[in-house]
């Protein structure tokens, strides 16, 4: 039975670019696992409880015109407006700005070193997350 999502992986075309721009989002690397001959393997970074990102070095350079059937990561935030403005100060791009979806979140979208797509979402009370985690609990 699955129980939670335990981390997305990405490899990394700039590793040292990758931690400063995961940093920048408030997500900080939790620790690094080696190969036996000392060499990197990859870095866990820590998000929230005991959700993750992998970071994988030596990825392929980013490459806009390649299509993977990766879509996006999405990351809660509580304060979606603040979080884009806190990102736009520190250089942050963002590619599409705050709107309201179809599931009734506020949701804005940037793009990691390696071009893959970061969804902010900020969840409404009477989201359908929202609605399904509370059944999910028996409320």
């Amino acid at each position: 039975m699955i129980t939670d999502i335990g981390h997305p992986a990405f490899a990394c075309y700039d590793l040292d670019r990758s931690l400063d721009f995961y940093a920048r989002l408030g997500i900080r690397e939790a620790f690094r696992l080696t190969r036996d001959d000392g060499s990197l393997m990859l870095i866990y970074l820590h998000v929230a409880g005991d959700r993750f990102i992998e970071l994988f070095p030596n990825g392929p350079q980013p490459n806009p015109d390649v299509k993977t059937s990766y879509r996006h990561l999405c990351l809660l935030t509580e304060n979606l407006r603040g979080m884009v403005e806190s990102l736009r100060g520190q250089g942050v791009a963002i590619e599409r700005e705050p709107l309201l979806g179809k599931d009734n979140n506020w949701q804005a979208w940037i793009r990691d070193p390696d071009g893959n797509q970061i969804e902010l979402m900020q969840l409404a009370d009477d989201s359908p997350q929202r609605q399904a985690a509370r059944r999910g609990k028996g409320e």
